[in-house]
């Protein structure tokens, strides 16, 4: 009798109140508790007020890596989720963090929600430039993207938005460390750690152009050269925090003379390795030596003294 008044009394909540409980879940709280304890709840669990950030992030920090994260079952319960959010927002969703979906919910989430300002949706396979030049046309007010590990997307994603999302003032773009494929073996696809984007210089070369207001770019383990720093440290003048961590194709002097442009820089993240450029042999030492190296033996200063 008594465990049937606390229901009673659980399920009698007036809706204002049950909304300030539910409101301080968080979105893996919500999706697994107050949804399935009856009907009532599940609809203020669907109220739009609750639904203007969908952020797994934390959800997919605290998971262990998995093979079964870059399944096709997994992506399409993402997409489902992600698809059901869309729908409870009304239309007034403006973040959403998560990874492993796809064009296909990616593509309903842009035709109903406008107003989308974050979004941040790393580790997706079969997310391609498709989907991101509607996004890039549809959702203009975007000010933070990171398409980190998503490499169906191209250079063109770049232009596109920097060319229609004038506020955008983070981007990541963090590729996979291809020296140590220990850290990926046993969950992450060999074919999809293989199609890893090539075009360091291309992409570094459409965010100078097309992305004069970023503050904050991350860029790990691209395997851009010394030609695509420089077209983003003259292009991206507002520049405060720059990750390059992991690309071992720039020096310490090729990144010490092009930051010194970007006025504003406060943080710079640099590789700790330098692997040369020497047609298609590469020598790999460390960034130390090299840092050495640079510092000690100018060429030509050298050759003005013979």
């Amino acid at each position: 009798m008594e465990e049937d008044r606390s229901e009673s009394d659980w399920g009698g909540l007036a809706p204002d109140i049950l909304m300030n409980i539910i409101s301080r879940l968080t979105v893996q709280e919500l999706w697994t508790g107050p949804m399935f304890v009856r009907k009532s709840w599940l609809t203020v669990c669907r109220d739009s007020y609750l639904w203007s950030i969908f952020d797994l992030e934390p959800w997919f920090e605290s998971y262990p890596q998995s093979a079964h994260l870059w399944s096709p079952d997994f992506e399409r319960k993402v997409d489902l989720m992600l698809r059901s959010v869309v729908d409870w927002s009304d239309g007034g969703l403006t973040e959403i963090r998560v990874r492993h979906c796809s064009d296909y919910a990616l593509s309903y989430a842009t035709d109903r929600c406008p107003n989308l300002q974050v979004l941040a949706i790393r580790s997706s396979p079969n997310v391609t430039d498709a989907s991101m030049t509607k996004i890039a046309f549809r959702c203009r007010s975007l000010k933070e993207i990171d398409i980190s590990y998503c490499h169906e997307i191209s250079h063109d994603t770049l232009v596109m938005i920097g060319r229609n999302c004038p506020n955008l003032r983070i981007l990541k773009r963090n590729l996979m460390d291809w020296s140590d494929s220990s850290r990926r073996s046993g969950f992450v696809p060999t074919e999809y750690v293989d199609a890893c984007p090539q075009d360091g210089d291309t992409e570094a070369d459409a965010i100078g152009k097309h992305m004069i207001n970023l503050e904050r770019l991350e860029i790990q383990f691209s395997r851009l050269s010394v030609k695509g720093l420089a077209s983003i440290c003259e292009g991206c003048p507002k520049l405060e925090y720059l990750d390059l961590s992991g690309c071992v194709h720039l020096s310490s002097r090729d990144i010490a003379n092009n930051v010194s442009r970007i006025k504003r820089l406060k943080e710079v993240k640099k590789p700790d390795v330098y692997v040369p450029r020497s047609g298609d042999v590469a020598q790999t030492e460390r960034y130390g030596h090299w840092r050495l190296y640079d510092e000690r033996f100018d060429i030509q200063a050298m050759s003005s003294l013979v």
